[in-house]
């Protein structure tokens, strides 16, 4: 059986060694699934509540262990490691509670024209969804996906990282410490091989995290078998301050918005739009704080290392592209980019076609531009091919800015907020990928409707069939007059 290693990025220690799941196994692994898929479908929604419940429970009991784990294989510091864990917790209780409500049966008006029916719209779940997760949030980003699928009936086959595959199968273990039998939810791991496979195989739909390139690659993979999938890809996620902003607080949030977890976020702040009125003060505050941050491994670290190092090499010619074509240091230098970690960069004045501007960077850095008024804001954040989240600063007109963006997601005074709560959806447009996780928009994603039409009696009219009378017509005719005419202006 081939191997592979899960490395501690910032020591080089081998946290563990896991199998290249091949695609024959795959296969295997979804074939059981999909029959466990039959008797988890039929447990009531009350019985798979308790289930998810106890997993919720379980993993609250071993919190520490999850972000022990997470911390050595992404090299976070274990602070946001917990508060991952205890995020991805919350989505599981969430997904447990509300889907009954959000995927019961629904009655439906029959209309006039066929009143003796009944309609009703069931939620069908597709059977097995097949997750391929992240490395950056190895927990609470693929559990977005997991407690829905798992909540609306469907079994689960997850894809972890190939960077951060100790959290996953450790996952799995607390799983099968509560499951009711086998099959509900398994873990494979392996190389991009493997999650090739995942995608090929009898799954009913995929959900995958990753990048828009990636993403069109598993998207065409999919479409070969009609899979449906839903994508949540990357993000180039604009800050838009006004003049009546909190200056201090905005800074202060949104110098977290672009660095934490070594700014490794999809939903993370690489753009700054900020009103000339209050640009200064914003600027000299952001870069007092960030002249503070300490990445590194050990306790009292702000963020880690680079989880995925060929990521260093993107985060590099960002920078350089930004000051070559015009942009300024405010905070860093050419220098910053270095033995697996990157010192908070901050740079003005990037030119808008820059890559820094263009491409989503992924490491802790932010460009600040300033505007003249928010429409110009609006613009510039709207000028990209991304469309994850965005945030804005302001006390009066926050609603008013959010309602111009496009994109999936606007946090308003706050910054990742969207994220933290499980009832509102998350996903993007644009490159930003299709489809929802979280919320109500969550559980639907993983069923699809069932029509349900019965008669209730029986009519003297016919209406299809082909002994269909002319009074029938007639009758018809009548009904859509009715309901449906009216004088034209």
């Amino acid at each position: 059986m081939k191997t592979f290693e899960s490395l501690n990025p910032a020591t080089g220690e081998v946290v563990g060694v896991f199998p290249i799941t091949s695609a024959k196994e795959v296969n295997e692994v979804v074939a059981r699934a999909n029959s466990a898929a039959e008797q988890w479908s039929r447990l009531s929604f009350r019985k798979r509540l308790v289930v998810l419940k106890d997993w919720a429970s379980l993993l609250t009991k071993e919190i520490n262990t999850a972000a022990e784990i997470i911390h050595r294989e992404t090299g976070k510091p274990v602070s946001d490691a917990t508060l991952e864990t205890a995020l991805a917790i919350e989505h599981i209780s969430w997904a447990a509670k509300f889907s009954s409500k959000v995927l019961g049966s629904q009655s439906r008006p029959s209309g006039l024209l066929m009143f003796n029916m009944s309609a009703q719209v069931q939620r069908v779940p597709y059977g097995t969804v097949g997750v391929i997760g992240p490395w950056n949030y190895p927990i609470f980003t693929p559990m977005g996906s997991i407690a829905y699928a798992l909540a609306a009936g469907n079994t689960v086959v997850f894809k972890p990282s190939e960077f951060t595959p100790a959290i996953g199968v450790w996952l799995e273990q607390c799983w099968q410490r509560i499951a009711p039998f086998s099959g509900i939810f398994t873990v494979v791991t392996g190389d991009a091989e493997t999650g090739v496979a995942l995608t090929k195989s009898n799954v009913g739909k995929i959900s995958f995290t990753g990048s828009t390139r990636t993403a069109k690659k598993v998207a065409a993979a999919c479409a070969e078998n009609m899979t449906p999938v839903v994508l949540e890809c990357g993000g180039k996620d604009p800050v838009l301050i006004d003049r009546d902003a909190d200056i201090k607080k905005a800074a202060e949030v949104t110098l977290w918005h672009a660095m934490s977890n070594a700014g490794q976020s999809c939903i993370g702040a690489e753009r700054v739009y900020v009103h000339k009125d209050v640009a200064d003060v914003f600027t000299k505050s952001i870069v007092e704080m960030a002249q503070k941050l300490k990445p590194g491994y050990e306790d009292g670290a702000n963020y880690g290392p680079a989880t995925m190092p060929s990521q260093l090499k993107v985060i590099k010619s960002h920078i350089d592209d930004a000051v070559k074509r015009g942009g300024e240091y405010l905070i860093g230098d050419k220098n910053s980019v270095k033995d697996g970690y990157v010192q908070p960069v901050i740079l003005r004045n990037v030119p808008e076609d820059s890559k820094a501007m263009t491409e989503e960077t992924f490491g802790p850095t932010l460009v600040i531009n300033t505007v003249r008024h928010m429409d110009e804001a609006v613009d510039l954040a709207n000028a990209t091919s991304y469309g994850l989240g965005a945030a804005v600063w302001s006390k009066r007109n926050g609603k008013k800015i959010a309602s111009l963006l496009n994109c999936g997601m606007v946090s308003i005074n706050s910054a990742f907020s969207f994220a933290a709560i499980a009832s509102v959806p998350f996903g993007g447009v644009k490159d930003s990928g299709y489809g929802r996780i979280h919320g109500a928009e969550g559980l639907l994603e993983f069923t699809y409707p069932r029509t349900i039409v019965k008669t209730k009696f029986n009519i003297p009219l016919q209406f299809t069939t082909f002994q269909r009378t002319g009074f029938a017509d007639k009758t018809i005719v009548r009904i859509v007059n009715l309901l449906h005419r009216r004088r034209i202006r």
